[in-house]
């Protein structure tokens, strides 16, 4: 069974995906900001993980980068609903910077449970094809 590491502080968002995934076959762990998420990858194999990019006690793209080094071939999906007070203002794109970082994908929250499950499928192919040309 395909294992998925969900990394958000909103129990909302994580129930929503879980139970969604969970429907589509995969074995789904939750972790309820950065620091249990580093613990949970530290303790199981996981073939993707869902990151949100902003949580509490960890700086946005700090969780990025660490859990990108951390496990290095598993696809990672970065999640950003981060919205600007001032929309005329000129936004950073925070989830293009989050691919620069090692992120496989990025979703932009709210998204529709077709879109995750397209993004989630999408990088699982793309880790089992990538496996398959380093292998052979």
């Amino acid at each position: 069974m395909t294992r998925v590491l969900i990394v958000d502080d909103d129990p909302m968002v994580c129930a929503a995906i879980e139970i969604y995934l969970e429907r589509h076959g995969f074995d789904v762990t939750i972790a309820d900001g950065g620091e249990a998420g580093l613990r949970a990858l530290e303790d199981a194999g996981f073939d993707l993980m869902l990151v949100d990019i902003f949580m509490p006690h960890m700086r946005g793209f700090e969780s990025i980068r660490i859990f990108h080094e951390r496990a290095p071939t598993v696809p990672l999906v970065a999640m950003s609903g981060y919205a600007f007070a001032n929309l005329d203002a000129p936004a950073p794109d925070f989830l293009r910077m989050a691919l620069e970082l090692g992120a496989a994908r990025c979703l932009r929250k709210p998204f529709t449970p077709g879109a995750l499950l397209t993004v989630v499928n999408e990088c699982l192919a793309e880790a089992r094809f990538s496996g398959v040309v380093k292998s052979g």
